[in-house]
């Protein structure tokens, strides 16, 4: 199945590259940093599916799509939630939200192939491979080792993503980590916080630390917080 990607953040496509190259039923037949230059390529190459951005200067995915008489399959790409509807009217395949997991890609390229999903293999969460994560800040990803990670914070529409040099702050909901995350690392502890288990310090029946950090654990959360760290106590 020939497929083309289209998106203005060079890191974006690569991401999708890297993905695209462990499913032997997909082929790259371009790469196209907007939608003019993909619009100039469909109408005199056969295309399968277009893995598509929405937000590019010039020519949106939303107006690119619209314009082709008999698309192809597509599957948004996108960091912005407020276009599902579009979508949806659109008759796209699926709707992926950057970062994207790779486990989640996986999903939506099989409803392509009209297949079970294929199971993954070392991949996780954001991550191209299991030793570091992309978030996105501005129209940046920002490149994260995991086991720098202390904790994550979510605040409202936002998450902060606290390592020992830095903060990270991008917009993404707290609950969408917790399923990317690999859960042998990563613990969440509270409605507000996920915590990296291999940095904390010490523990009692009301926080975490973590270096000078004190992360609350929230009381819904007690009991199997509890039962994780228990597990290497003694």
């Amino acid at each position: 199945m020939k497929c083309i990607l289209v998106d203005d953040e060079p890191l974006a496509i690569e991401i999708l590259e890297s993905y695209i190259g462990k499913i032997n039923q997909l082929e790259i037949a371009g790469t196209f940093r907007n939608a003019i230059s993909a619009f100039e390529f469909v109408q005199q190459h056969p295309v399968d599916l277009i893995f598509l951005d929405i937000q590019m200067p010039k020519l949106s995915g939303i107006d690119f799509l619209r314009s082709l008489k008999n698309p192809p399959k597509v599957i948004f790409t996108t960091a912005f939630r407020d276009y599902a509807l579009d979508g949806f009217e659109l008759e796209v395949v699926d709707y992926l939200l950057k970062p994207i997991p790779f486990e989640r890609f996986l999903k939506a390229v099989a409803k392509v192939l009209h297949q079970p999903a294929p199971a993954p293999s070392v991949q996780k969460a954001d991550t191209v491979n299991d030793n570091f994560v992309y978030f996105k800040v501005d129209k940046k990803m920002i490149k994260t080792k995991m086991a720098d990670i202390l904790y994550i914070e979510s605040i409202k529409d936002y998450v902060k993503v606290k390592t020992s040099e830095k903060e990270i702050i991008t917009q993404q909901k707290i609950s969408y980590l917790e399923e990317s995350l690999p859960r042998e690392q990563f613990l969440r502890i509270h409605r507000s916080f996920i915590v990296n288990v291999d940095q904390i310090d010490a523990y009692s029946a009301t926080d975490v630390e973590i270096g000078k950090h004190f992360v609350p654990i929230g009381r819904n959360y007690k009991n199997d917080v509890m039962k994780v760290l228990a597990r290497n106590a003694f």
